[in-house]
């Protein structure tokens, strides 16, 4: 049995309490304000410096003194427009928005390093950003972080997040990619409306639809090597009105996902030249409409390994995971500071953005130690490599 001594459980205690709060009131990306201010009055209490950045929301701590490297620790704070059915004591008191995602645990985590960072300030080799990011659903709050200027200087970066695949107790990254580059599309097909039982006046834009659905396939299974994993879906038709008439337009949304960035860029082509082409044939026209969200998550090897040594001494049972088809928009940071997003087990639960997803709330505190040491040991690095 793991038995904490009075001050551990004191600041699991905390840690747990600081999740709780932000559970009961969840707020959607962008719209972080209360969170932040949260955030701000529980790190300017522990006398932790917040840097002066132009963030509507979230915020960038600094813990250290001096000259040397700078590393950085991630978390999120965002939740999901999902409406709660855990049955929670704790449960959200927003209607239609909940931490589905964890981000409570992450922002609880993180924090923690942080006060436990602060308790060694004056022996850090250098000094660790602490960076509390709005808006990772959306795919694009790392680059108003970015463009902030708050990771200017840093030397290595390193983020998380829960696992409910892994249990509590054990630890999760690999080298190179672990999350998928994460697209959006949208189609619209024109054709020309008419009634249900005369289709030879018209254009029917169902049938080319559904031609483009399947086809559409193709680019998986015929025009991309069985080697590179692709994933393109199709995720909501919407078109017609009644039951004989046929419509004149008909909508297609979806999303793709690529782990290589030269696939990637491929994938559009390859739609539009199917897309296009059916609808010349139907006579009817198509257009793609194409949203890019964060590239793959490509974790830097020697950052990588360094993840799982440390989790490795910090007592976590560690796994060398497959690369996973969903997004993280972390991979930003990484494009252009070398690091590593790694995952730390929750418990067995319901899959991340289900509207049960609850978390093992004793995972918190060694999470927590666990980035402290992260941030601690990867400035003792840096400074041995410079």
């Amino acid at each position: 049995m793991n038995i904490l001594n009075e001050v551990d459980q004191a600041l699991a205690n905390q840690l747990i309490d600081v999740r709780r709060n932000l559970h009961r009131e969840p707020e959607l990306a962008y719209e972080e304000f209360k969170t932040t201010e949260k955030l701000r009055e529980w790190l300017t209490h522990a006398n932790i410096h917040i840097l002066d950045l132009p963030l509507q929301t979230g915020l960038i701590a600094e813990i250290g003194q001096g000259n040397g490297p700078v590393v950085a620790i991630r978390c999120d704070i965002d939740a999901l427009p999902i409406e709660e059915q855990t049955g929670l004591s704790f449960a959200s008191e927003i209607p239609g928005k909940m931490h589905a995602c964890g981000h409570d645990f992450h922002t609880a985590t993180i924090l923690g390093a942080a006060l436990l960072l602060k308790a060694r300030e004056s022996e850090l080799p250098g000094k660790v950003r602490v960076l509390f990011q709005p808006a990772e659903e959306t795919g694009h709050g790392a680059e108003s972080v970015l463009a902030s200027g708050g990771l200017k200087g840093v030397d290595a970066i390193f983020g998380l997040h829960n696992s409910p695949d892994l249990p509590t107790g054990a630890f999760g990254t690999r080298t190179g990619a672990l999350t998928a580059g994460v697209d959006r599309f949208e189609i619209t097909i024109k054709g020309v409306g008419a009634h249900a039982a005369y289709p030879e006046k018209g254009v029917d834009s169902i049938v080319t639809a559904a031609q483009i659905i399947t086809s559409l396939q193709t680019i998986v299974s015929r025009q991309n090597s069985t080697t590179e994993p692709v994933v393109l879906s199709v995720t909501r038709i919407n078109g017609g009105f009644t039951w004989n008439v046929l419509p004149e337009k008909v909508e297609l949304e979806g999303t793709v996902r690529t782990y290589n960035e030269e696939i990637r860029r491929q994938i559009p082509i390859q739609m539009t030249r199917i897309i296009e082409g059916i609808a010349a044939a139907a006579g009817a026209e198509a257009k793609l409409h194409w949203y890019p969200g964060p590239p793959a998550t490509i974790n830097h090897g020697e950052w990588a390994d360094f993840t799982k040594e440390v989790a490795s001494d910090a007592g976590y049972i560690v796994h060398d995971i497959p690369p996973q088809m969903g997004g993280e928009d972390f991979s930003f940071y990484l494009q252009q500071i070398p690091g590593a997003f790694v995952n730390i087990g929750s418990g067995p639960a319901y899959a991340l953005h289900h509207p049960q997803f609850d978390v093992d709330e004793a995972a918190i505190l060694p999470a927590a130690k666990y980035f402290a040491l992260l941030a601690e040991q990867a400035l003792v690095k840096l400074q041995v490599k410079a």
